[in-house]
């Protein structure tokens, strides 16, 4: 039995499909296919079934494909500990962003990370918090900034900052002479969210659900970006919430229609977050410190009360 063997496996499971397996572990496709059998016959047991269209795991190939897992990912942190010992930063590094972050943030620490570390390797995904979670455990990701707690036992959650709701009240709205909110104010009934699917999307429903209650069925109109919701407010649709970075970069006349919330703020909380047995800690921390030292100018706010991203029933 083989580390490569079980890459093999592995690369199997997740396509469905010998050819396309071969194709993504860089061999011939008779190559994967003699090694994987080799493994079966050694093993005695039928990995695949290969009588269904795409192939599927027999019940004893899912746990072999469980343990597999563990072996690979864990033979690949041996490079791990060797950087770590050598003081190395650098090599390929996985990141996931979430859609509500990804494109205020990324602008903000990228270039300054590619130049004070120009020997890691960033590949950089933007994917929602469900897909992060489940590529995090499958080991296809290194880390992800996301909103948090997520209350995940697999999970280590470093934060980088707090970033404070803000809202976006348009022209004749019944809030738009109120200074400073209160949460209170609030109602779900003419609040324009984004699709479902967007952890923003359920943290702006938690804060809602505090204070009053409300029916899933009114809800107005859903977009898929932050910057349709703001046109749809300026519409006369109904108002929104933005996350505080995303009201950087709205135009004077845009932010006239900000309105901020008493103190504590609401916020979310995002951070990094990583497998509890990742060892690419030296370019961890280095992801840390450099968008720390970026946000911390741009976000002074601590004050702040912090909105579950988790969907709550």
């Amino acid at each position: 039995m083989t580390i490569t063997q079980l890459s093999y496996v592995l690369a199997v499971a997740e396509n469905q499909n010998f050819t396309k397996a071969a194709q993504k572990c860089f061999v011939t496709q008779p190559t994967l296919s003699m090694q994987i059998q080799k493994l079966e016959d050694q093993l005695d047991v039928l990995i695949f079934d290969r009588s269904k269209k795409p192939i599927e795991l027999t019940e004893v190939g899912k746990k072999i494909v469980t343990q597999a897992r563990n072996i690979v990912n864990e033979s690949y942190r041996i490079q791990d500990i060797v950087d770590q010992e050598k003081g190395f930063i650098g090599g390929e590094f996985r990141l996931g962003i979430i859609p509500t972050i990804m494109p205020t943030l990324l602008p903000m620490f990228l270039n300054n990370f590619v130049k004070k570390y120009p020997k890691v390797k960033l590949k950089i995904e933007e994917l929602t918090t469900e897909e992060i979670i489940t590529r995090i455990n499958d080991g296809h990701l290194d880390a992800a900034i996301a909103a948090t707690p997520l209350e995940n036992e697999t999970i280590n959650e470093r934060v980088l900052y707090f970033e404070p709701f803000v809202a976006y009240v348009p022209q004749n709205h019944r809030l738009r002479d109120k200074k400073t909110l209160e949460t209170s104010d609030l109602e779900i009934d003419d609040m324009l969210l984004l699709e479902d699917g967007h952890c923003f999307r359920d943290g702006v429903i938690n804060l809602c659900k505090a204070f009053k209650n409300h029916n899933d069925d009114k809800f107005q109109l859903e977009s898929g970006s932050i910057e349709t919701l703001v046109k749809l407010s300026n519409e006369g649709l109904g108002m929104t919430l933005l996350p505080y970075l995303h009201t950087l970069d709205l135009n004077e006349k845009a932010k006239q229609n900000l309105h901020y919330f008493a103190e504590p703020s609401p916020a979310r909380e995002v951070s990094l977050i990583y497998h509890k047995s990742e060892l690419k800690m030296q370019i961890i921390e280095a992801l840390r410190d450099v968008i720390a030292g970026v946000v911390r100018g741009a976000i002074a706010f601590q004050n702040v009360q912090i909105i579950s991203p988790i969907q709550k029933k």
